[in-house]
C-alpha cells in the first residue's frame, strides 16, 4: 500500500505546484491590470491547493492499524 500512495503524493505534489504557479499568474495578471484587491480565481486556487495539501499530509501519516 505504501507505494501506492507515494506514487499517488508525488502526482498531487505536482498538481498543489500547478495550482499555486497559477494563482501567482492571478494575481501577477491583476497587478498588471492595475488592480488593486485579489483576483477571485486567486482565491480559490489558493483553497483547491490547501485542499490538495491536506490529502497529502493525509497519505503521509503512518497507517494506524498497520500489523508489525
Amino acid at each position: 500500500m505504501a507505494g501506492e500512495f507515494e506514487e499517488i503524493r508525488g502526482r498531487l505534489e505536482g498538481i498543489a505546484e500547478e495550482l499555486a504557479d497559477l494563482a501567482i499568474l492571478r494575481l501577477r495578471e491583476s497587478i498588471d491590470a492595475g488592480g488593486t484587491e485579489y483576483p477571485v480565481d486567486e482565491k480559490r486556487l489558493t483553497r483547491a491547493r490547501r485542499a490538495v495539501e491536506k490529502a497529502i499530509n493525509l497519505l503521509s501519516e503512518p497507517d494506524e492499524h498497520a500489523y508489525d
